[in-house]
C-alpha cells in the first residue's frame, strides 16, 4: 500500500482527503469461497462524506456534488470492495477506486469543439473517391443490353 506511510489519501497535489474523514464497514463476501466463506468479514466498504468534507475547496465541493450526483446518498460517498479475498486488498481496491472517482469528478470539463468547415481541398478528395467507388460498382454491373 503506497499511501501508508502518509496521513491521508492524496487524490491529486492539491487535494489529500484525511484519514479521519474516512470510515470503513466490514462485512462477509458473497459468493463462492472455501474453507473461510463464512467466517471472514473481507468485504470492505470505504464510506467519505463529500458534502462535510474539510479538505475541499467549495469550488471543488460544488463540482464534485454535481459530477457525483447519481452516486452520493445526502453527499455521502459509498465505495464497496469485495473482489479480493483478503480484507486488506479489499481495502486497498477501495482506495483506489476512491482515488479515481474523486480526481476524476474534479477534472476541469473538456473545452468545446469549434466548429470548422472542411477544406477546399477534402470537399474535392472526398468527391473525387466517390466518383471512382461509382465507377468500380458500375463496372461490376453486367452489361445492359439496349
Amino acid at each position: 500500500m503506497p499511501s501508508s506511510h502518509r496521513p491521508g489519501l492524496r487524490v491529486s497535489s492539491g487535494l489529500t482527503i484525511p484519514e479521519s474523514e474516512l470510515s470503513w464497514r466490514f462485512s462477509r463476501s458473497s459468493g463462492p469461497g472455501g474453507q473461510g466463506v463464512n467466517t471472514a468479514d473481507s468485504r470492505v466498504e470505504l464510506v467519505w462524506d463529500a458534502g462535510a468534507s474539510a479538505s475541499l475547496t467549495p469550488y471543488q465541493r460544488e463540482r464534485l456534488l454535481d459530477r457525483l450526483s447519481g452516486r452520493l446518498v445526502n453527499g455521502v460517498l459509498t465505495i464497496a470492495a469485495s473482489e479480493h479475498r483478503a480484507q486488506l486488498r479489499n481495502r486497498d481496491a477501495a482506495r483506489e477506486r476512491l482515488v479515481a472517482l474523486v480526481a476524476d469528478a474534479l477534472r476541469p470539463p473538456a473545452p468545446q469543439r469549434r466548429a470548422t468547415k472542411p477544406s477546399r481541398g477534402s470537399k474535392e478528395r472526398r468527391l473525387t473517391a466517390k466518383k471512382q467507388r461509382t465507377g468500380v460498382k458500375n463496372l461490376r454491373k453486367p452489361p445492359r443490353d439496349g
